[in-house]
């Protein structure tokens, strides 16, 4: 009986190559390419004993280690996988409750509320990179960020520039860390986020730019970062960094991303 192939094969085989080289984006960005690539050589050399040359004595010693490797790649690829799950948990294109919100909500009053908040950002930044004063802004978007609201200071006031201004202000004791903007509200300042460790990122780029674009790899967050040393502005969203955008760019993409997708 020879070999059939079906389409159910193709698909099969298909869905396999896709989702690869979905891991294989995602791990390149965090620098475990190298790991990823070691795992897969070591599958091919086992599927190569065990079911090509039927080698018995290598082929059950590599079975044993198999037979555990689904735990072991847990411990090797933990953050890439909460990375993952975070994203799709988090995506609006998989979330029924978004767009039932979008239908019964008032969209007029949201819209016009919520350009008012982000303009109060922007001006913020715009006066933060005129005085080259350090910033590190967090927009929550559908990801829940309490677990990195609750390492900084609760503040719960309502979004202003003047107020932003004051807490990046260099003798601020709320300066060093990030500010998490939820709604319509400055939720909590001087946070502690985790870093990045994109082994693309510049290296003239400091630990600031690190952070925000690390919240934004486990996260939909949308982070704002305002350079100390060059007062230039930057953006992170996806674990992509934009940097050395201008205001008028700034505003133009957080109206794209915020309200757009109300």
């Amino acid at each position: 009986m020879g070999f059939q192939l079906t389409i159910k094969d193709i698909i099969d085989v298909f869905l396999v190559a896709a989702l690869l080289y979905q891991l294989y984006k995602l791990l390149h960005r965090t620098g475990a390419v190298n790991l990823f690539l070691g795992v897969l050589a070591f599958l091919f050399f086992w599927v190569l004993v065990t079911y090509v040359f039927k080698m018995e004595l290598l082929g059950g010693i590599l079975d044993r280690i198999v037979s555990v490797g689904a735990f072991a790649l847990i411990v090797l690829f933990q953050d890439e996988l909460r990375r993952v799950f975070s994203k799709i948990g988090s995506h609006q294109k998989w979330s029924v409750f978004n767009y039932i919100k979008k239908l019964v909500s008032t969209e007029n009053s949201q819209s016009k509320d919520a350009d008012f908040h982000l303009i109060q950002i922007v001006l913020a930044c715009r006066a933060l990179s005129k005085t080259m004063t350090g910033g590190l802004i967090v927009i929550c978007r559908n990801s829940d960020l309490d677990f990195y609201s609750q390492s900084g200071e609760q503040i719960n006031a309502t979004i202003s520039s003047r107020l932003i201004e004051n807490i990046f202000f260099k003798n601020s004791p709320l300066h060093d860390g990030a500010m998490i903007i939820a709604g319509k509200s400055i939720k909590a300042a001087a946070c502690i986020l985790p870093i990045s460790k994109n082994q693309t990122i510049p290296k003239c780029l400091g630990l600031r730019h690190r952070a925000a674009l690390g919240v934004t790899e486990n996260s939909d967050a949308i982070t704002i970062v305002v350079s100390e040393e060059t007062g230039h502005i930057s953006w992170a969203i996806n674990g992509q960094l934009t940097t050395n955008v201008k205001p008028e760019q700034l505003e133009h993409f957080l109206s794209e991303e915020m309200l757009e997708r109300k």
